[in-house]
C-alpha cells in the first residue's frame, strides 16, 4: 500500500468547495473564536503546513500575545509552516504523537487536534482523548476533526471527550465532523514518554 503524500494532501485546502476546504473554514472559525476569547498559548498536533492556525493568526488583533508550538513529522510540511510562522510561533519537526513534543509548551489554552482521528484506530482515538487533558490549561479549548463515513464515530468521540472532563461547545457535521470542547476537569500534569496514537497507513488520508 502506498503511503499518503502529506504535502500534496494539502492542495485541497486551496479549493474552498472541496471537502478539506470546507472543513478548514469551520476549523479556522473555531480557532478565531478561541483567540477572541483570550487564548494565548496554543499547541497544534500533526500541524501540517499550519493552515488551521497561521492564516487566522496573521490577521488577528491579538496575534502579538500568542505563543504557539506546531508539531509536524513531515519535514517538507514543517518547513513550509516555518516559513509562514510569525514571531512567537515555534514549528517543531517531530512526532506529534509523543507527549515529549509538548514539554515547555503546555498547559495550553488552545489545543488543535485536526486531521488525526480519521487516520488512527478507534482505540487510539480514545487513548488520545484520555491523554489530551495533560496538554490543557483550565478551560482550554480543544478543536478536533473526524470524517463521518460509516461507521460514524463522531457522536462516540464526543461522548469520550465528555466522559473525560470536557464540555461540548459546538459540533459541526457536514460530510465531516468538527468538534470543539472545553476542558473543565482537574489539572493533569504532562507525563513524558507517552504515545497517544500511531497513524494507520492508507492510500487515501482522511
Amino acid at each position: 500500500m502506498t503511503p499518503p503524500d502529506w504535502v500534496n494532501w494539502h492542495d485541497d485546502y486551496d479549493r474552498p468547495d472541496s471537502h478539506l476546504g470546507r472543513r478548514l473554514a469551520v476549523v479556522q472559525e473555531a480557532v478565531r473564536s478561541a483567540l477572541d476569547s483570550g487564548a494565548e498559548k496554543v499547541v497544534s498536533l500533526c500541524a501540517g503546513q499550519g493552515r488551521d492556525l497561521l492564516p487566522v493568526l496573521a490577521t488577528h488583533p491579538g496575534r502579538d500575545r500568542v505563543r504557539a508550538r506546531l508539531v509536524e513529522l513531515d519535514p517538507h510540511n514543517a518547513a513550509l509552516a516555518e516559513r509562514q510562522a510569525p514571531a512567537g510561533v515555534e514549528v517543531v519537526c517531530g512526532d506529534a504523537a509523543m507527549t515529549d513534543a509538548y514539554a515547555g509548551a503546555v498547559p495550553a489554552d488552545l489545543v488543535i487536534a485536526c486531521g488525526i482521528f480519521g487516520n488512527i484506530t478507534e482505540a487510539d482515538i480514545r487513548r488520545t482523548v484520555d491523554i489530551l487533558p495533560q496538554l490543557c490549561a483550565p478551560q482550554a479549548t480543544v478543536i478536533w476533526t473526524r470524517h463521518t463515513r460509516p461507521p460514524d464515530l463522531v457522536p462516540t468521540v464526543c461522548d469520550w471527550f465528555e466522559q473525560r472532563g470536557f464540555t461540548r461547545i459546538s459540533l459541526v457535521t457536514a460530510g465531516f465532523g468538527v468538534g470543539v470542547h472545553r476542558y473543565t476537569g482537574p489539572p493533569a500534569p504532562l507525563r513524558r514518554g507517552e504515545r497517544m496514537f500511531t497513524f494507520v497507513q492508507e492510500e487515501t488520508p482522511r
